[in-house]
């Protein structure tokens, strides 16, 4: 597993919102963002995982816009918040559990504790 794969994007944008819930901390969009030092994932790559993200049900709140197909002009990600289909994803999918181990491993950026 690599720092910019799916799932360990996912499982860290996951986490992160599932913290703020838990916390009752307001959630920074710019850790968010795809050249944020969480991700630091290409834009096209992270508008896509985003998307997804809130098709599949695991978050809600993410306003995304679009214009000439599917080109992202504005994002605003500061009402975006876990769902608990997403909850359940992240303490359930033993992939995301791998790209958890994977990051605690490299020691990558994650700062918070998933529980």
């Amino acid at each position: 597993m690599a720092k910019d794969d799916y799932h360990v994007i996912v499982y860290q944008i996951l986490a992160y919102l599932y913290t703020c819930l838990k916390t009752d901390e307001a959630v920074d969009p710019a850790l968010l963002q795809h050249d944020s030092k969480m991700m630091d994932i290409n834009r096209n790559y992270w508008v896509y995982i985003i998307e997804n993200l809130q098709e599949q049900g695991y978050i809600r709140g993410a306003e995304l816009s679009f214009a000439m197909g599917h080109v992202l002009v504005n994002a605003d990600l500061s009402a975006c918040q876990i769902t608990p289909a997403g909850i359940e994803y992240l303490c359930d999918d033993s992939t995301l559990k791998k790209a958890y181990t994977f990051l605690k491993e490299i020691k990558g950026i994650v700062p918070f504790d998933l529980i």
